[in-house]
């Protein structure tokens, strides 16, 4: 069972621990983790938009998410990412998941969110002090979803 929502609208996590319970696999864990828009060290970020390709980020996201269900065991797993412009402190992205084993749960949860910011098709704008530009990939991203590769 995956659950994908792409919107300007924050997400209720009482709601979606709940929806985690729903599940058919027999659950011992659920994992949540929630991606706050952090201001700048400096200070100054008025904001930052987030753009997508809804048909693509849909795609792209439920195939991170059948990735993880190839490396363990799963039961309901929400992605929720918000797309518009949100200020320092809002709710960014969550990543919210039920497996039988905490350990488990917790690697699905690093995967996800290592994959979706090195994967997912979304283009961020930062407005600092008034003025606007987008934002590249970290290195430090391409880099954290590499620990996931194995070889073959």
């Amino acid at each position: 069972m995956n659950r994908i929502e792409i919107s300007t609208k924050d997400f209720d996590l009482t709601e979606v621990q709940n929806w985690l319970k729903q599940g058919d696999t027999p659950c011992g864990a659920t994992v949540t983790f929630t991606g706050l828009v952090r201001d700048l060290e400096e200070g100054g970020l008025d904001g930052l938009y987030l753009e997508h390709y809804p048909g693509m980020t849909q795609n792209a996201l439920d195939n991170i998410i059948q990735q993880a269900r190839q490396r363990w065991s799963l039961g309901p797993v929400c992605i929720h990412h918000r797309i518009g412009w949100l200020t320092p402190g809002d709710n960014i992205v969550l990543v919210a998941l039920a497996s039988p084993h905490r350990a488990e749960a917790f690697e699905a949860a690093e995967f996800l969110m290592d994959y979706l910011k090195r994967d997912a098709p979304f283009w961020k704008k930062e407005r600092i002090n008034g003025e606007e530009h987008w934002v590249e990939q970290k290195e430090s991203d391409r880099q954290a979803a590499k620990r996931w590769q194995t070889e073959d």
